[in-house]
């Protein structure tokens, strides 16, 4: 006996099937197979984002926080970059880095010293605090995304990892400069 999926909850909000019929009613040349795709994709994306931010309130910190936290963490230890460098990765001003390390250091997630070998260069360095709080969300997401993937196979997951992959390429060769942020459209 096959195990009974949740339905999902009653939000007022049109399934995808129902939303892409109005897109077809109102613009009748529109590819239902696209939509569909592009409009489940969207709705993920979007549910996935909050799914994340309630683990990262559960934590105390923000996404912005959790970007600078990663961003360290993939430079490899000893877990340290500039400023420049870390706006940069995360498509930020100088001034808007300034304010996310501020806060951070305030919390002890980073700290922010001179370079002993340059001292007009700054370094922001991952605190252990910092480490532990980047490690119980990766424990937290990795539980939330095998509940995610349940419904697809072992043998699906290439194929399914693929595809996006393919997508994520098209965006990126098409909008390089978007970086995933959208601060620059308001």
């Amino acid at each position: 006996m096959s195990a009974r999926r949740p339905a999902p909850p009653d939000d007022g909000e049109l399934g995808i099937a129902e939303q892409v019929a109005v897109y077809q009613r109102e613009f009748p040349t529109v590819d239902p197979q696209v939509e569909t795709i592009v409009s489940t994709l969207s709705r993920l994306a979007r549910r996935m984002n909050v799914a994340y931010s309630r683990q990262l309130a559960v934590l105390g910190i923000t996404s912005a926080e959790w970007e600078v936290l990663k961003a360290l963490v993939i430079s490899g230890s000893p877990y340290r970059l500039g400023p420049g460098e870390l706006a940069k990765r995360l498509g930020l001003t100088p001034a808007a880095m300034t304010h996310r390390i501020d806060r951070m250091v305030s919390d002890g997630l980073v700290t922010r010293d001179r370079d002993e070998a340059n001292r007009v260069r700054v370094i922001i360095e991952l605190t252990e605090t910092g480490r532990d709080k980047w490690l119980e969300l990766m424990r937290m997401a990795a539980v939330f995304e095998a509940d995610l993937l349940q419904d697809i196979t072992a043998e699906e997951r290439p194929a399914l990892s693929a595809m996006l992959g393919r997508m994520l390429r098209r965006i990126e060769v098409t909008q390089p400069d978007a970086l995933g942020r959208t601060e620059d459209l308001d």
